[in-house]
């Protein structure tokens, strides 16, 4: 069976509909490939009889893009294979382009990467109207490429400027926001209607061709040497630099692909598409990244940490203790999500004061015509704001979330637990303390979980999940539903003091704050974190999270130690803290001073005392920028491996995705085990031990490290 239906109507008009078998997405792989071969072929002999071509899907969706299983075993060696591989499909396409009929692409559904370009190689487009369709060139966001035609079509169909975005972003738009940018020529209100405007477009233009293919030809806004457009390209290499830092070979292909291609005709320019996308395919950024982001978030995504033989549960109700920023956060992200919340607070004032968070966020969607008044007043609706515990009666769920301390939270555990339903769950929002020592205020204990939630609720699309010593494994499939139900991305830790992600955060700030109390400049530490690929310095996150709150958090982590028998081992870093707090009252942003000065108006600067109080000039002269790049990459690699060690992670999934989005460890490396692995396992620990010897044990090579650094075996 052809992944692609030939039908030639009695009104001469061709419909080839891609439907792969054996897949629920079209994608371009070998049998897509032969298909359009073959179809192509076909075509150009039934031509005389043929007045154009509508190109539509099977499938939900229009075309899924290029088959990353293939692309991702590609290596150096194959790379004249693969480029001739690409330059064969991309000829098949161009021949319809080209073949002098009308060819119309009747979008039926979402068209994303290779999807888009097959839609761009069409003289028409036409798209459903539906919100839930997405349009797009996503490629960037994995390390590649729109390798299709995406960086010869788009520019010239609507300018390198507008072009950009969507080809160096990955930006995704709706079909009427995709109309408005010029990508899309039309919107259909049903599939009739939609096949309808493509034979009409048919019928209205017997001949076709393609502006690029016109004599003649102008490139929208301006070609590259066009004065207008050759300023704006000087400076867009370095504005570039300036957001990707360097770490992400991607973007700056694109542009170089767009860029050069626009100064030669279309076959050229596609052939130069082709050579830069090869490159990316076969480079190591593209392999990490789509490893991770790709392979690895679709594995937990499909359940790959959920317990096997618990029947999926939808939640209805659920409680929400403490309407902070981050109650708040959680009250609004699961009543999106169409479930019944109870904010509770000790105040009716301070629970309606966290409704008002989730009343401010939906009006900011109103505001900018992505929700309707009604849809937020739904959604407002679904969120009770009260100080009392009775109205928890009957929520399945309830999660605390107030203020770290062991003590408190065991006062509210008991207090809103009998109010759960039969076999409710009962989960802390703790970012450190044990779910095993929490749990001790329950009397369900293995109904008892972590539900660790990152901020801003709203934007932070990971919850790691903390399994105690008596959490039962219906509990955690079950809060596993509920995270991927409000739209989360779910990773799976067993318990330990700060569990996995607030223990490697916890290695960053501190590496950070060491490297100050060395005497290195704030400046220097700080670029160092952004050139290593992290979303902030270690001291502008510190600020964020707050001093205050980090010695919180460390006097309660040695209280508990110490009561268990333990002894604490204190971090370079806490003498900075205290004296940041205690002699200079700089406690973080929030409190309006911290390592950086918060002006009311203006960009926030760093403090430059800092200089006065710690920065050796001499050190801060002789310091190399790859030591203090590698520091704060290898520390938290480390830990990660530590946390593998220990059981705490149990799958390198988990430790890779769950760094990522919940930490911002650097993207372009897949995640903290992925960076060893891309570094190579036995070169990963020789630096780590040049770092032990210059900076102290925290570099020491885990004893699993060195296991698998004996045997030069990746982590899988």
């Amino acid at each position: 069976m052809s992944a692609i239906r030939y039908e030639l109507g009695s009104d001469q008009i061709l419909t080839l509909t891609i439907d792969m078998p054996g897949q629920s997405a079209n994608t371009m792989n070998m049998a897509f490939r032969e298909a359009l071969d073959e179809t192509v072929t076909k075509a150009q002999g039934d031509l005389e009889n043929i007045r154009g071509i509508i190109v539509t899907s099977a499938k939900k969706t229009f075309f899924a893009g290029g088959d990353l299983n293939e692309i991702h075993k590609v290596t150096r060696n194959d790379a004249q294979l693969f480029e001739d591989m690409v330059n064969g499909m991309k000829a098949q396409m161009r021949a319809l382009e080209t073949c002098g009929k009308p060819v119309v692409a009747a979008i039926n559904g979402s068209a994303l990467g290779g999807g888009l370009e097959i839609a761009l190689a069409c003289h028409h487009r036409i798209v459903l109207n539906d919100n839930n369709i997405q349009l797009g060139l996503p490629e960037v966001t994995l390390g590649l490429l729109p390798g299709g035609g995406g960086t010869q079509r788009l520019p010239r169909m609507i300018g390198l400027e507008a072009a950009f975005p969507l080809l160096m972003e990955g930006k995704k738009l709706r079909p009427s926001a995709a109309q408005k940018a010029g990508i899309i020529d039309e919107l259909a209100d049903s599939p009739e209607d939609m096949l309808a405007k493509a034979r009409a477009f048919i019928d209205a233009n017997p001949k076709c061709q393609q502006p690029w293919d016109k004599k003649g030809f102008k490139l929208p806004g301006g070609a590259p040497h066009h004065p207008a457009m050759a300023q704006k390209l000087a400076i867009a290499p370095a504005m570039l630099k300036q957001k990707t830092k360097g770490c992400y070979p991607a973007p700056e292909r694109i542009m170089a692909a767009a860029v050069e291609g626009a100064q030669v005709d279309f076959d050229n320019g596609s052939l130069i598409e082709t050579r830069y996308f090869a490159e990316l395919v076969i480079g190591q950024v593209a392999k990490n990244m789509t490893g991770t982001f790709w392979f690895q978030l679709n594995d937990i995504n499909a359940g790959g940490s959920r317990p096997e033989g618990v029947k999926k549960e939808a939640f209805k109700k659920v409680g929400v203790l403490g309407a902070g920023m981050m109650g708040a956060g959680i009250a609004y992200s699961t009543a999106s999500r169409g479930v019944e919340v109870v904010l509770k607070d000790v105040s009716q004032e301070n629970a309606e004061k966290g409704k008002s968070y989730s009343e401010n966020l939906l009006a900011k969607k109103v505001s900018r015509g992505r929700m309707t008044e009604e849809k937020k007043a739904e959604v407002l609706g679904r969120i009770t704001a009260t100080d009392s515990a009775a109205d928890l009666e009957g929520c399945d769920l309830v999660i605390e979330a107030v203020f770290e301390d062991s003590g408190l939270k065991a006062k509210v555990t008991a207090e809103s637990e009998p109010k759960l339903v039969n076999n409710g769950i009962f989960a802390s929002n703790t970012s450190t303390i044990p779910i095993t020592q929490l749990a001790e205020a329950s009397a369900k204990p293995e109904n008892f979980i972590g539900l660790h939630f990152f901020s801003p609720v709203d934007k932070m699309m990971l919850v790691e999940i903390i399994v105690g010593e008596k959490t039962s494994d219906e509990t955690l499939a079950r809060a596993f539903d509920y995270v991927q139900q409000i739209g989360k991305i779910p990773v799976v830790v067993n318990d330990s003091r700060g569990f996995f992600t607030s223990r490697v955060f916890g290695t960053f700030v501190n590496e950070g704050i060491s490297m100050l109390s060395e005497g290195i400049h704030p400046s220097s530490i700080e670029n160092a974190g952004l050139l290593a690929g992290m979303p902030v310095g270690p001291l502008s996150i510190s600020d964020e999270v707050s001093m205050t709150l980090m010695q919180h958090i460390r006097t309660q982590s040695r209280k508990d130690m110490e009561a268990a028998g333990g002894t604490w081992k204190p971090h370079p870093a806490e003498a900075v803290i205290d004296q940041m707090v205690n002699d200079h009252g700089r406690k973080g942003k929030a409190a309006g001073a911290g390592f950086y000065e918060y002006p009311a108006k203006g960009k926030k600067y760093l403090w430059p005392e800092l200089e006065t109080l710690y920065v050796d000039n001499e050190k801060a002269r002789k310091v190399k920028l790859q030591d203090l790049k590698d520091r704060i990459l290898f520390i938290q690699a480390i830990e990660t491996v530590r946390c593998l060690e220990e059981g705490v992670l149990r799958t390198v999934e988990d430790a890779n995705i769950g760094s990522i989005f919940g930490i911002g460890y650097a993207p372009w490396t897949g995640g903290a085990i992925q960076f060893i692995n891309q570094y190579g396992v036995m070169a990963f620990t020789e630096r780590a031990r040049e770092l032990t010897a210059a900076y102290g044990e925290r570099f020491a090579p885990p004893a699993l490290l060195l296991e698998h650094a004996e045997q030069d075996k990746p982590f899988i």
